[in-house]
């Protein structure tokens, strides 16, 4: 008895640190699963034939899953996989830098828009302060990191002042093309995600993860590529490519 006390006190760093907030989720309909030869990212279907995701998620071999709750699960239905055509950097991204930090993946066909794969929304206004949105993308099991991300999540959480996000991120300079989001002061515990989680807030893309001191799914501070600043630039790209 005092060997399985001991063999679960153990492991419940691992099992809590997993998912100890929240279930598993239905699919956001816009959400891709971007599978690379490196690590995956999220990214967001806009039109078609286009996804747009940060720009770190420029990988080879990339392939754009859509449709997906469980990508370690290679039996699901309503799922489609597309490659991509093309990928566009913005032109002033730096790697250096986490500002314009957007990337646009042209597909190699058309997406089918159903039930389970639908468009997201282009901002025609910024996300004012302290509206909440919906944050989306995969944990992964803690305990068994070589396997693919397995728990997709979502959490909904609120748009931070800027000044309270300078002051969470002394470091970096927060721009007008930044937008943050989660709980100031920001980490709790511990956990590995899928990078790039986009921000919809009332249905409408604001937001594409750009850098965290921690992670998202835990409502820790995250900068986002504010998306309502790029509009100009991803219409235009769409309409040129």
């Amino acid at each position: 008895m005092k060997f399985i006390l001991f063999w679960v006190t153990l492991n419940l760093p691992c099992a809590l640190t997993y998912d100890p907030d929240y279930t598993n989720t239905i699919t956001p309909p816009y959400l891709a699963y971007l599978k690379s030869d490196y690590l995956p990212c999220a990214g967001v279907l806009i039109h078609p034939l286009w996804v747009v995701a940060s720009a770190s998620c420029n990988l080879p071999n990339l392939k754009v899953i859509l449709g997906v709750t469980n990508p370690s699960n290679h039996m699901e239905r309503n799922v489609q996989v597309v490659r991509e055509e093309k990928m566009i950097n913005h032109p002033y991204f730096s790697i250096i830098s986490i500002e314009h930090n957007l990337l646009l993946i042209k597909l190699e066909r058309y997406i089918g828009v159903d039930n389970y794969v639908k468009l997201a929304s282009l901002p025609r206004e910024p996300a004012p302060e302290n509206a909440v949105c919906t944050v989306s993308t995969w944990g992964y099991n803690r305990c068994d990191l070589s396997k693919e991300p397995d728990s997709l999540q979502s959490v909904n959480i609120s748009v931070v002042p800027k000044a309270e996000c300078q002051d969470a991120y002394q470091s970096h300079n927060i721009t007008e093309s930044m937008l943050c989001l989660g709980i100031v002061p920001g980490r709790r515990l511990p956990c590995k995600e899928v990078t790039g989680a986009p921000a919809v807030c009332n249905g409408v893309l604001q937001g594409i993860l750009a850098f965290a001191d921690g992670c998202v799914l835990r409502a820790d501070v995250g900068i986002y590529t504010r998306i309502f600043n790029y509009v100009p630039w991803i219409e235009n790209t769409i309409r040129n490519n």
